[in-house]
């Protein structure tokens, strides 16, 4: 833990409570209170309930095999496929004219999906990939922006049994090199560009650069040509295809979907760890496809009928939940979206959700931030009336941002359910049933049925009521995460060594951890505090502070650096950086751009630094450890905690004076 044995403090005030509609209520996929007690007593039998919304090739002998914690398996001896659960099923039960996905470009084009469009499609894809030697449990890295060919080929490896590995199209050339150098990937999916505000943007050329980074090669690239007359000229090498090409080359073949294993991977993801490598999560297909699934339909509150709205990036582990893999589950419409909230203009969400009538919609907290900073006449030029559900995700919401969104955004009749999840658990774990549960701004809400989330102190024991602590989650769950790509030793240190018996083999001693800090009132109901960790969650994406200064590091001139998340008005977190430089290095703003530039070419824009502070020192215990919570402090404007451990306090001053000048 970061702070050693120190408590968590707790001084949140009560929260305000708003109940949902009796009209929503009437309709909800779920409103009787009594599924949190037939959960509990019905566990792990309970989750029958989301494989039941699946169609199974093989039915499946057990729900929970947990004879070896901490790798539980679900679904045991069960055998399905995604693609076909996500679109074929669709079709032949007589929804092939319902639109699967819709979606809005840059620059006002729209595309338009129907399941019988998409099923032609994955299935020439599956096929164009199955040509090009992709077999079964082969690793298929996806490197693209908000473009339907992203999901397209998600739903095209898992028709082929090959996991996908989708890198975020903001990541740098490096970060796509490390990502399929750990997957041991060796079929890439991309695209000539993009636009980013109104501008095209060259992703081949990175993604080239990221290629020559691969260790052990690539046998083939496929580029969706995205910019037409927009684009960079760029000529396909040997082993690069152009998309198009493909499915015309492949056009009107039909793949049989694989039958996969329960526990076979569907997808990795890897996600930002504290120690400088990110982890290759891995998830696979029963268990994962069930709890998205049942989750969107239960908290999401997803009818088939209804047009869906997640406004995250495919990239991140929301996009797969939640934009593909849970909402064409169950054969809704999902709608997607090329750049920036507020390109053309501010009011552009809005303009979407009145265009497309959109029922439901799930946006980020940094984006509501965004969006209370430009006032509420954007979106009252709008009629927003098809609105039925809120949603938020990424990162705690204040109270304040909350109030806003149900007011300005749900006309205050829409329930706004405030998700808590992570990119290991696979789906939300503690949020509110909309239709059971009251709201309370502020605070995600409690555990989810079925899920056992407690908050404990430092040994291991709950804390009462009001107190704050540290988030645990106690018996397994179908969405988890298996292991670690490769590394199950890391798996088990990173995410069960802090309250569990490793020792023993009775699940009942086996803990989950995620690493944030916690508080719990009377109601059961779950406010998250943050991460105790070194990550950085910036506009809800979580950067390893490990990776960040070792881009900084690596910038000529820099001879240590440290970095900590502070305050942001937009960002939630935005990234500081610290910074003592080799001597005789001049520390002018030349090198400051030097190493924005650094990072971003390392990371990506994403991590990008909001202030780099050079300091001759970083405060350290005697142990030469970097005291990262008084960084935090000093970036935040906060009163400086005990510095009587350090080995050089007087720095501490020094730092926090110059970082006032800025």
């Amino acid at each position: 833990m970061a702070d050693g044995d120190t408590e968590l403090e707790a001084r949140l005030v009560e929260q305000e409570e708003f109940e949902p509609s009796e009209e929503f209520v009437a309709q909800a996929n779920v409103s009787d209170p009594a599924v949190y007690d037939e959960f509990e007593e019905n566990w792990p039998e309970c989750w029958e309930r989301a494989a039941e919304m699946l169609d199974w090739d093989e039915a499946y002998d057990e729900v929970l095999d947990d004879s070896n914690p901490p790798f539980y398996e679900w679904f045991t001896g069960g055998k399905l496929n995604v693609s076909y659960n996500c679109v074929d099923r669709h079709v032949e039960n007589g929804d092939k004219n319902r639109v699967a996905i819709k979606w809005e470009g840059e620059h006002g084009e729209t595309r338009t999906y129907t399941y019988q469009d998409l099923y032609r499609e994955v299935n020439e894809f599956a096929a164009a990939l199955r040509d090009l030697g992709v077999e079964e449990d082969d690793v298929v890295t996806l490197y693209m922006p908000m473009i339907p060919e992203l999901p397209i080929a998600m739903l095209a490896c898992a028709r082929i049994g090959a996991p996908h590995s989708v890198v975020f199209g903001g990541f740098s050339a490096d970060a796509l090199a490390t990502r399929m150098n750990a997957a041991d990937s060796q079929f890439l999916v991309t695209c000539d560009g993009y636009y980013r505000r109104g501008d095209p943007l060259d992703h081949l050329d990175k993604a080239n650069e990221g290629l020559d980074g691969v260790d052990h090669g690539v046998d083939a690239t496929v580029v969706v040509d995205r910019l037409g007359d927009d684009g960079f000229g760029h000529d396909l090498k040997g082993n690069q295809h152009d998309w198009g090409d493909l499915l015309d080359e492949h056009a009107g073949e039909r793949i049989d979907p694989v039958e996969r294993d329960a526990e076979d991977m569907l997808f990795l993801m890897y996600t930002s760890g504290t120690t400088g490598q990110p982890k290759g999560v891995k998830h696979t297909t029963g268990g994962y496809l069930a709890y998205a699934a049942w989750t969107s339909q239960a908290v999401l509150d997803i009818e088939k009928e209804d047009t869906y709205w997640c406004s995250a990036d495919i990239g991140w582990i929301t996009g797969h939940s939640y934009i593909v893999y849970g909402p064409m589950a169950l054969g809704t419409t999902t709608v997607m979206y090329e750049g920036t909230p507020d390109f053309p203009n501010r009011d552009r969400l809005w303009d979407i959700i009145e265009k497309y009538a959109v029922d439901i919609f799930y946006t980020a907290p940094t984006a509501i931030r965004a969006f209370m900073k430009w006032g509420s006449r954007f979106p009252e030029q709008h009629d927003l009336s098809s609105l039925r559900l809120l949603g938020t995700v990424g990162e705690p919401i204040n109270p304040r941002a909350w109030k806003w969104y149900y007011k300005h955004i749900g006309n205050e009749e829409c329930p706004v359910v405030d998700t808590w999840w992570q990119t290991e658990t696979g789906g939300m774990m503690i949020t509110t049933l909309p239709g059971v549960k009251k709201m309370k701004p502020g605070s995600a809400g409690p555990p989810l049925p079925g899920i056992d989330a407690q908050i404990v102190d430092t040994s291991g024991e709950q804390v009462d009521a009001g107190r704050a602590g540290y988030l645990t989650v106690n018996k397994p769950w179908p969405g988890m995460l298996r292991t670690l790509y490769n590394n199950d030793e890391r798996f088990i240190q990173e995410y069960w060594q802090e309250y569990s018996d490793t020792d023993s083999d009775d699940p009942d001693d086996w803990v989950y951890f995620p690493e944030d800090g916690a508080k719990i009132d009377g109601d059961d109901y779950i406010t998250i505090l943050g991460r105790v960790d070194d990550v950085i969650n910036v506009s809800g994406h979580r950067l390893g502070t490990m990776e960040i200064e070792s881009a900084i590091v690596g910038v000529e001139g820099v001879a240590e650096a440290a970095v900590v998340g502070g305050n942001h008005e937009v960002k939630g977190e935005a990234v500081y950086a610290y910074v003592i430089t080799e001597e005789g290095q001049d520390e002018d703003e030349a090198m400051r751009q030097r190493i924005i530039e650094g990072v971003e070419d390392a990371i990506g824009p994403i991590a990008r630094p909001e202030m780099v502070v050079f300091t001759p020192e970083l405060p350290k215990t005697r142990s030469g450890k970097i005291m990262r919570r008084l960084l935090e402090e000093i970036a935040n404007g906060e009163e400086l905690g005990d510095t009587t451990t350090l080995r050089n306090p007087e720095v501490v001053e020094s730092i926090q004076r110059q970082v006032e000048s800025e």
